[in-house]
């Protein structure tokens, strides 16, 4: 559905609007964080503490720093929740407004190690414009149930094509906005399937980073729309 690309261009976005902010890549299964941000290297460590690495005001830690992208990775529960945890307690993170954190999909041990550390860290759910049905549904509010986290709200991605000034809704319509309902929660915005954002997230530079106001306004819209909920 794209949520790395959404977490990494909420990141650079918010950013821009001044806010300290730290990018967690948990999904270990599949880091992403690091290619679509554009930063790599081998963090330092200051007493045992990892040193996160920076793209401009954007904090960044990854498995990705440690193991080559084309690495598999396959760690029981236990191995993972170690991982996590020392991301979140044992790196050097400066003052942040906001910490992001990229999840793999589902609602596995990753996101209950998350729950246990970050007791009031808040989901925000990323979805595609499909008809959602009680499946997708029934799973976020599993998920929001199983880990006792409380849902801030849905981004619907990939909402449309836009061709000759006619939008093409090619997924289907309004997924989004049926979730954010069955769920109570706010529907916070929605994103265009743009080749330009794919590109940029290919060569590392978020859209929301670029010159192109147009594209990046969608996430400055959404951006905006977090930093206002949470004061």
């Amino acid at each position: 559905v794209g949520k790395s690309t959404v977490t990494a261009n909420l990141a650079a976005a918010l950013s821009s609007l001044n806010y300290k902010i730290g990018v967690l890549d948990a999904d270990v299964y599949g880091f992403s964080i690091p290619r679509i941000l554009g930063v790599n290297g081998a963090p330092t460590t200051i007493d045992n503490h990892i040193v996160p690495l920076r793209r401009e005001n954007i904090q960044v830690i990854s498995i990705g720093f440690f193991l080559d992208e084309n690495q598999p990775v396959i760690w029981r529960g236990p191995m993972l929740h170690k991982a996590i945890n020392q991301f979140i307690n044992d790196t050097l993170w400066d003052k942040l407004d906001f910490l992001l954190i990229d999840l793999p999909p589902g609602t596995g041990d990753i996101s209950i190690t998350i729950s246990q550390a970050l007791p009031k860290a808040e989901l925000l759910v990323v979805t595609t414009p499909q008809p959602v049905a009680s499946h997708t549904a029934g799973r976020v509010a599993k998920m929001a149930e199983k880990t006792k986290l409380s849902v801030l709200g849905v981004i619907e991605n990939m909402s449309y094509y836009e061709s000759n000034g006619q939008r093409e809704y090619i997924f289907g319509k309004d997924g989004g906005k049926e979730l954010a309902r069955f769920l109570k929660v706010p529907f916070i915005g929605e994103i265009p399937i743009k080749t330009e954002i794919r590109e940029a997230a290919d060569n590392g530079t978020p859209i929301a980073l670029s010159d192109n106001t147009d594209l990046a306004g969608y996430y400055m819209n959404i951006a905006r729309s977090i930093a206002n909920m949470k004061r």
